[in-house]
């Protein structure tokens, strides 16, 4: 098999852990490019019998490494930090109009790429999200990630159930159950582009929390905003600001339903998390670095480019 091969059949399984591991798009396009570069110089001097053990091996040392190096960087973070949203239009289709299905995408559908689980996988040292995810996510065996990660068997076990305990039992939302949330993120968006706050603060859990990462580049809350009243103020303060209204496009966050909007100039990612009907939690990103990666197009809102 060729590299243009392999990058056509590991590339999905191999961003998608990277993404897990890091939380960033650019890392892990960046890490899973390194990956295969790695392999044109191992092919030459070496036989590799395991491919995708080899890759995955490489792009989990690689996070390692990066996520070692970057730890003092991340605790002076200015603010909540988010992972970069990962999105993609939820009516995006292909050449042939149909559905894509490329293969990225059974691993782009599972609840562990979901905003909220991402931050609950930061509570986890970096090895034990290596052995967390490649068990628990990718169903690799003890032998396999002890392989990868460097450790035994039986130690990479007790990783695993430590990691496990840790994360708790993440309930994974039903179809029918996504449309609906579907729906209420419409009719958010809706509310907070008429500035209709009384409405908006209906679909908010009365304990909600607003989680605003701005990273210290814009202009953003600091810390978080508890209550749908406090977060309601906070909303009905920024729509009264904002010279040019807001403009949105719904689309999917994660592997969720969500949004990108603009008000000024000035772009943010949404996502969100429920308890019951209701949205607990909402996750805004509006440092441009981890928006670098999504154009939102001058005409309305009503396009959404990735790349």
């Amino acid at each position: 098999m060729d590299t243009d091969q392999l990058y056509h059949t590991y590339k999905p399984l191999l961003f998608s852990l990277a993404y897990r591991m890091m939380g960033s798009v650019m890392d892990a396009e960046d890490i899973v490019q390194e990956a295969f570069l790695s392999l044109s110089e191992a092919s030459s001097g070496e036989k590799i019998l395991n491919m995708k053990a080899y890759l995955c091996k490489t792009v989990t040392n690689r996070c390692l490494d990066i996520l070692r190096s970057s730890a003092k960087k991340r605790e002076m973070y200015v603010g909540p930090w988010l992972p970069e949203p990962l999105a993609y239009d939820r009516e995006r289709s292909d050449s042939n109009g149909g559905a894509i299905s490329d293969p990225a995408r059974s691993y782009l559908r599972k609840e562990s790429m979901s905003t909220a689980y991402l931050l609950l996988l930061q509570q986890l040292s970096a090895v034990e999200r290596a052995v967390f995810l490649l068990r628990e996510v990718f169903e690799y065996e003890y032998d396999e990630i002890a392989a990868i990660v460097g450790k035994s068997s039986s130690n990479c076990r007790q990783i695993f159930h430590r990691a496990k305990r840790s994360i708790g039992d993440f309930p994974e939302d039903s179809a029918e159950l996504k449309a609906t949330r579907g729906v209420q993120v419409e009719q958010f968006a809706e509310f907070l582009a008429a500035g209709n706050i009384m409405k908006l603060l209906q679909l908010l859990a009365p304990d909600a929390i607003l989680l605003s990462d701005g990273g210290g580049k814009v202009n953003a809350p600091i810390h978080p905003i508890f209550t749908a009243e406090r977060i309601g103020r906070f909303f009905d303060g920024v729509w009264k600001k904002s010279a040019t209204g807001l403009s949105y496009r719904l689309l999917s966050i994660n592997g969720e339903p969500g949004m990108i909007a603009r008000a000024d100039n000035y772009k943010t990612a949404w996502s969100f998390q429920y308890r019951d009907d209701k949205i607990s939690h909402i996750y805004l990103v509006a440092n441009p670095d981890k928006l670098a990666h999504i154009r939102f197009d001058d005409n309305g809102g009503r396009s959404l480019i990735l790349g």
